[in-house]
């Protein structure tokens, strides 16, 4: 079992090896499923020129967005970027570089790269600025994008339950982007809620096996809320 071990006690050990101008592959969508212990120990270590791939960029002190206030991040790959002032903030003064891309297009970037599959062709984008500068081509009449898939030197994603072989369980709409983040990682990382036993979990229902998995660590997690509505 320890040549299989994955599980890893420390956050320095989970994030040893990213550096200055590297690509990160983040799940989450908002602030739910983000794997937050990862992201602060990139604030802690200060890695800088980061591009991130990720379906938003948090909220301004929570998320991915704590990276903003250091200027670590120096592109952002993303579909949403509507509830953080700082990034707004840094892209209008020309700090940050962004690249929107629709939410189904992003996540089968995701999953291309993941899969080995250099490029894909999608109806989405066709006719907007999405597809300006892209190969077009028809299929049965009807005009596709090429979009080309994406990887990264680190994948982060959060999990609620892996065994200490790297296989993952995602829970409810915290699964988001997680699963094809996994994949697209040179180096993927796990943060977990729960780390459990091989054979404890239910093969049929492992969403992401261990072979994509490089460390797992145990995690807490605060699981705030992006924007509490309640009715009056």
């Amino acid at each position: 079992m320890a040549g299989f071990d994955k599980v890893v006690k420390t956050y320095e050990e989970a994030m040893a090896g990213l550096e200055d101008g590297m690509t990160v592959i983040a799940g989450g969508f908002g602030l739910c499923g983000i794997p937050e212990g990862l992201i602060a120990q990139i604030k802690t270590m200060g890695t800088k020129d980061l591009t991130f791939v990720s379906n938003n960029c948090g909220v301004d002190d929570f998320g991915l967005g704590i990276l903003l206030q250091g200027k670590q991040i120096k592109k952002m790959i993303s579909s949403y970027v509507g509830e953080n002032a700082e990034f707004e903030r840094q892209y209008l003064a020309g700090e940050l570089e962004v690249e929107l891309t629709p939410q189904g297009t992003l996540a089968e970037k995701m999953r291309a790269g993941g899969a080995g599959i250099p490029a894909f062709f999608t109806a989405t984008g066709y006719g907007t600025p999405v597809a300006e500068g892209k190969e077009t081509r028809e299929f049965d009449g009807r005009p596709y994008v090429l979009e080309e898939s994406i990887t990264g030197e680190f994948a982060i994603v959060r999990a609620w339950k892996a065994d200490r072989y790297g296989n993952c369980i995602y829970r409810d709409t915290a699964m988001n982007f997680n699963p094809m983040a996994a994949t697209a990682g040179k180096i993927t990382v796990v943060e977990a809620e729960e780390i459990v036993e091989p054979g404890e979990l239910n093969p049929t229902e492992i969403h992401t096996p261990g072979i994509y998995v490089n460390r797992v660590i145990q995690g807490t997690f605060e699981k705030r809320i992006e924007r509490l509505t309640l009715s009056k």
